[in-house]
């Protein structure tokens, strides 16, 4: 598919998007009535075959891609060899057979990161054009992308989004487990704020932290509603994230049609409360955040959930009668 067919279609989808999401929105919210599916995989390290493991994965959830525009999303912030700040670059390659494999049309990456604006230079430093073939010929710099205007609830009544994301039949957010020292978490609806263009809205993107940060994640997700989440927990980061905090060896992949129902499920893996997260627990979006309302397939919570540490000040998002020691 040339760069010019995928523009085509995100024109197309912009105007729907225009028009209120209408059948995007209705058939994500039909679905949802259902017990929304969370696969939950073993990878003890990233030595293991990850191709494999996704699959596995998205068997269990019922995830098809074939022939669709999917765009991988992962999560590029800052570099520190010393830290697992960026989803790894051997989960982002993995991604990208894993998605061929499964008969996805077209496979693309794209991420607009929020500190830096050398979005190539902190992709190189992150190892992605080491282990990702063909790394740049796939990757879009959502930072500087052109875009497009969706209506939206904040009070400039409109939001730009990138052509890329527009026109990629499913997003799949791809971030690495972390605490975040705002959100209490940064998970696969968080990891989307890398959808907003900086040539827009400036670096570190500001004015989402102005409208606040849960509100502005429900807003993004709720106008980006064909998302899946994979979270790369195999490494994770406890403590003062999404930067500052240590690594957190969890050693999983958790998988989901349902982003919502993802990051309550990883936030339960890290012992806190899904219930305490504000944009979790805010029932704006069609999707599962009592457990209830999951069907936790493959491994179990009970077997892989440990305690991460918390942010500074962060204590009360911890599952009651839990402790860290």
């Amino acid at each position: 598919m040339t760069r010019r067919n995928w523009f085509r279609s995100a024109a197309a989808l912009a105007t729907t998007a225009l028009s209120g999401c209408g059948l995007r929105r209705g058939a994500t919210a039909t679905a949802a009535r259902r017990p929304s599916a969370v696969a939950i995989v073993k990878a003890n390290d990233y030595s293991v075959d990850l191709v494999a493991t996704l699959r596995q994965a998205a068997k269990l959830c019922g995830l098809d891609l074939r022939g669709k525009r999917v765009l991988l999303k992962p999560n590029l912030v800052e570099f520190d060899s010393t830290r697992p700040i960026n989803t790894s670059a051997l989960t982002v390659a993995a991604a990208v057979e894993f998605a061929k494999s499964m008969g996805a049309a077209d496979v693309r990456i794209g991420e607009g990161p929020g500190h830096r604006r050398d979005t190539l230079g902190i992709a190189e430093q992150a190892g992605y054009f080491k282990h990702i073939p063909h790394f740049e010929d796939l990757f879009t710099d959502l930072n500087r992308d052109e875009v497009v205007a969706l209506r939206s609830r904040f009070p400039a009544g409109k939001i730009y989004l990138p052509q890329t994301v527009l026109a990629a039949d499913i997003v799949i957010s791809l971030p690495r487990m972390k605490t975040h020292h705002w959100a209490g978490v940064t998970l696969s609806m968080k990891n989307l704020f890398g959808l907003i263009p900086g040539s827009v809205y400036g670096w570190p993107k500001n004015p989402l932290h102005y409208e606040g940060i849960s509100r502005s994640i429900l807003e993004i997700n709720r106008l980006v509603p064909n998302t899946v989440a994979i979270v790369d927990g195999i490494v994770a980061m406890e403590g003062n994230g999404p930067i500052q905090g240590s690594a957190k060896p969890a050693g999983l992949i958790v998988m989901s049609r349902d982003v919502v129902a993802a990051d309550a499920t990883c936030s339960r893996l890290m012992h806190i409360a899904p219930d305490r997260i504000d944009y979790l627990s805010a029932g704006e979006l069609p999707g599962a955040w009592r457990e209830q309302d999951i069907e936790q397939r493959g491994e179990s919570i009970r077997h892989l959930a440990q305690p991460f540490d918390l942010p500074p000040g962060q204590e009360l998002l911890r599952t009651e009668g839990t402790t860290h020691s």
